[in-house]
């Protein structure tokens, strides 16, 4: 993400890329789970990750041969520091949010699979199957997010997808099939893909507005939130599914994504660091100055020409006779 915000410095544009970015990953979770849990019941328990450890080494490969250090020169602009980054209240709200999807997105795919199997007698391959809907809502809604953002505003989608992500989570235990799971899987996947997808370009711009322009601290900041998020569901699941059932678990989980919705609204219009406001006033009167006195320049000129200089008829040559007196 810190390589496409830096190759993208247009808002707008930077967007579009970053939701296809994001798209990606819901390509992979469209493809992985449901070919997973197929290879898994049918090929064996070793196939699934041979395959991974193929496509791993094939992909780093691909990004050798593309992105190739040498072709890439210095960043210009000092990075800010990490802890700096960190003590900035609008950057640990993106983060925050990032973590708390995180987090409630574990907690589910760490527990459903067990709920299903008790409740539906669900199978394997079944169980990767319901995930099929949730991906490509997710994958359709990371696409179009860039247009979505620039029309509804970055921050009033992160604020609807945390909302829809709550509406989902409480809604998924009222199911008592496979097929009632397919309502709250796309509703969670919609929600996915309007929540992360406007979240990073967030990121970029709050760094451009009130830091340096260097993406790579606030993006691996980001990244960071998202494996603490990974790292507490597992734990955090298995704790409290076996105390209070998946139920409850997901009305507490979908509970806490609709708290943390409105913090989204404090993204909308983040104020500027003063240093860079000043420098931005300061350019404006510089120019205004520069102009105002180059206008002013040119009339002093005119008036000083008009009135100290006036228009002088043009000599006459002198005649041969005139010119001899002269001399004489």
């Amino acid at each position: 993400m810190g390589l496409v915000a830096t190759e993208y410095t247009d808002d707008s544009k930077r967007g579009q890329v970053m939701g296809i970015a994001v798209g990606g990953i819901a390509l992979g979770q469209l493809v992985g789970r449901p070919l997973g849990s197929f290879m898994y019941e049918s090929v064996g328990k070793i196939s699934p990750f041979l395959v991974l450890a193929t496509l791993i080494v094939l992909e780093g490969a691909l990004q050798l041969y593309i992105l190739r250090p040498a072709q890439f020169a210095p960043p210009m602009v000092p990075s800010t520091p990490y802890f700096t980054l960190l003590r900035d209240p609008y950057i640990l709200i993106a983060a925050g949010t990032l973590c708390v999807t995180s987090l409630v997105i574990g907690v589910l795919e760490s527990s459903i699979p067990i709920w299903m199997r008790k409740t539906m007698c669900a199978t394997n391959r079944q169980i990767g199957l319901s995930f099929l809907p949730q991906s490509v809502a997710y994958l359709l809604c990371s696409i179009l997010s860039g247009f979505l953002g620039k029309k509804l505003g970055r921050c009033r989608c992160s604020l609807l997808g945390m909302v829809l992500m709550g509406i989902s989570l409480m809604c998924t235990p009222l199911a008592t099939d496979i097929y009632g799971l397919i309502g709250p899987r796309i509703l969670l996947g919609i929600s996915l893909g309007i929540l992360v997808s406007p979240v990073m370009p967030i990121i970029g711009h709050l760094v451009d507005i009130r830091h340096t322009s260097a993406y790579g601290a606030v993006y691996a900041i980001a990244d960071m939130a998202v494996s603490l998020g990974n790292a507490m569901s597992h734990p955090i699941a298995e704790a409290l599914v076996q105390k209070i059932g998946f139920p409850w678990l997901m009305v507490i989980f979908g509970g806490l994504s609709l708290l943390c919705s409105p913090l989204c609204i404090l993204l909308c219009k983040p104020p500027t660091k003063e240093e860079k406001r000043a420098i931005l006033k300061l350019e404006c009167s510089v120019q205004t100055k520069s102009s105002f006195s180059l206008n002013q320049f040119d009339s002093q000129t005119t008036v000083t020409k008009i009135f100290l200089f006036p228009a002088r008829k043009k000599d006459k040559p002198a005649v041969s006779g005139e010119v001899t007196s002269s001399i004489q």
